[in-house]
């Protein structure tokens, strides 16, 4: 399987990590959550139980950090490493922004939660004075057991993130929820864990990508968008805090990680999914490019060529709705504290047509960029539309960037 690259995440560049290893099958994925980590610019000091090292080698997370790994709460010898002084439970947590235990067993979770500590680890997570979190990983019924329940309840009301788990198959070969999160997947939760999130408590409901507008059962009509630019922005919202949800026309993009996806093809799709969860959210960003015009007599079969039939296929258009502007109307009639924000892609006088369309669209800011720059690069410039302000000019940045620096003027004026 090919490694998962993940973009520069806020937060994460020069974070100090410590990553402790506990004893489970999972271990094995913690190498790539460090080379992950070292990626992202963090510096990643690995502690493991001497159960783990039963599952991989501690040589394995030397190599891959570029540190000495610590194991045994008696240190070998001395040194003018202050680690070395006798009291690594101390000196290692003091060292650190944030310590993270990947995987955590069901033991180690319930010496956490009461206070029990007999190994470096356990002595390590009760000397802390940095964030912690945890990535659970074992067997359903473990996970299930009321026990382990009340443990989890209790490390999260000590203020002890849970990363996870997630559901699926399992070493054992049972189903169900207990598997560690993937190494890209904590690494997320680490960066959200760690930034500021102005949108936290906020629903936030985007659309992406293109629509699809079936001519027969086969051919269609669409356009060129490749969905990254709302895929982003889903993903920075989460990122920043929010409960996200995406309608998302056809793209080949994997789904933003901790982002509930509706796939739909055409531009009355999309608007059905949108207005069955618009009453709900706090803000709304239209980046789809959604078709103006649909196919009103779509074929129930694949239409063949006809060599007599010189003027083409005999297709009738109409209207779609207009996703933004229904929106617009919608917030501005209920009222609502609804922000609306639009995105106008076009090839010519930028300014003129996203100053229209605040206007037309009833929308709080309209963002605009060049289509002929912006599809398909993962890089893009912005400028930023609202009634209120001058416009703001995003200069490029990589598309999870200028999410998040569109999220952040939004929130900050809206």
């Amino acid at each position: 399987m090919r490694p998962v690259e993940l973009p520069p995440l806020p937060g994460l560049n020069q974070l100090r990590v410590v990553l402790g290893v506990c004893g489970g099958i999972a271990a094995y994925k913690s190498a790539e959550l460090v080379r992950l980590l070292m990626k992202q610019g963090c510096t990643v000091q690995v502690v493991m139980t001497e159960s783990a090292t039963q599952f991989i080698a501690p040589l394995t997370f030397q190599a891959l950090s570029g540190r000495a790994v610590h194991v045994s709460q008696w240190p070998a010898g001395h040194s003018d490493n202050n680690i070395d002084r006798g009291m690594p439970h101390i000196d290692i947590s003091r060292n650190a922004d944030f310590l993270l235990i990947a995987p955590c067993t069901a033991n180690s979770m319930a010496k956490y939660a009461h206070g029990f500590a007999d190994n470096l680890l356990d002595n390590l997570v009760l000397a802390r004075n940095c964030p912690m979190a945890i990535a659970p990983a074992m067997n359903v019924e473990m996970w299930n057991n009321p026990a382990t329940q009340r443990n989890v309840n209790q490390l999260k009301n000590d203020g002890v993130h849970v990363f996870g788990p997630a559901a699926g198959e399992q070493a054992c070969g049972e189903v169900g929820s207990g598997r560690m999160l993937e190494p890209f997947e904590i690494v997320l939760e680490l960066a959200r864990a760690v930034n500021h999130k102005p949108l936290a408590g906020k629903k936030v409901l985007l659309t992406a990508g293109p629509t699809f507008e079936a001519i027969d059962p086969v051919r269609g009509i669409t356009n060129r968008s490749s969905g990254k630019m709302g895929y982003a922005l889903a993903q920075a919202a989460w990122l920043m805090g929010a409960d996200v949800s995406l309608v998302s026309g056809p793209t080949a993009l994997p789904t933003p990680y901790g982002v509930r996806t509706v796939s739909v093809q055409s531009a009355r799709q999309m608007h059905a999914a949108v207005f069955g969860q618009i009453e709900q959210q706090d803000l709304f960003i239209g980046v789809a490019a959604v078709a103006d015009y649909g196919i009103k007599n779509p074929s129930a079969q694949k239409q063949k060529k006809q060599h007599d039939q010189a003027a083409g296929l005999n297709m009738e258009f109409e209207l779609n709705p207009d996703i933004l502007a229904d929106v617009g109307e919608f917030a501005s009639d209920q009222k609502k504290s609804l922000t609306v924000v639009g995105f106008a892609a076009e090839t010519e006088n930028l300014d003129e047509y996203a100053n229209r369309k605040l206007d037309s669209k009833k929308a709080h800011f309209i963002v605009g960029n060049l289509a002929q720059q912006a599809l398909g690069s993962d890089q893009t410039e912005l400028t930023i539309y609202s009634k209120k302000l001058p416009p703001e000019y995003l200069a490029s940045l990589d598309k999870l960037q200028a999410a998040r620096a569109v999220l952040s003027f939004i929130s900050k004026h809206s």
